[in-house]
């Protein structure tokens, strides 16, 4: 099975040692991804504007790769405070459409750079 990695500036860049996302077959496997604004490299302000831009950032890597949001499969989610739960299900509804992908959201002790909020996803790509 062929291989290959997907990378956009759109994005953030990888922040250690691994790929923004890489393509086996019609799979696509996202890494997670943070808050960050892809153009400052800085990490935004506040739960709503990083849910957000966590989602804006897994849709610019799953356009990247040829597909969308609307190819997630599986979706997982870490929030450093599950008390931001429901704001991840507000965020949702304004990126996914039903039926939704499979979802985990957990609960973990820190992010890097100090994100509240983490996502990274698989997509299936349509042939």
């Amino acid at each position: 099975m062929k291989r290959s990695i997907i990378s956009t500036p759109s994005a953030p860049a990888a922040i250690g040692t691994y790929s923004q996302a890489v393509c086996a077959g019609d799979t696509v496997y996202l890494s997670g991804q943070i808050g960050l604004d892809p153009m400052s490299g800085k990490l935004v302000d506040g739960i709503e504007n990083q849910i957000e831009r966590v989602f804006q950032n897994l849709k610019a890597v799953a356009e990247a790769a040829g597909g969308s949001l609307g190819h997630v499969v599986k979706l997982t989610v870490y929030l450093t405070d599950l008390a931001n739960f429901a704001r991840v299900n507000d965020a949702m509804v304004r990126h996914f459409s039903a039926p939704y992908p499979a979802r985990a959201v957990v609960g973990i002790a820190s992010l890097p750079r100090g994100a509240l909020v983490e996502a990274d996803a698989i997509i299936v790509l349509d042939d």
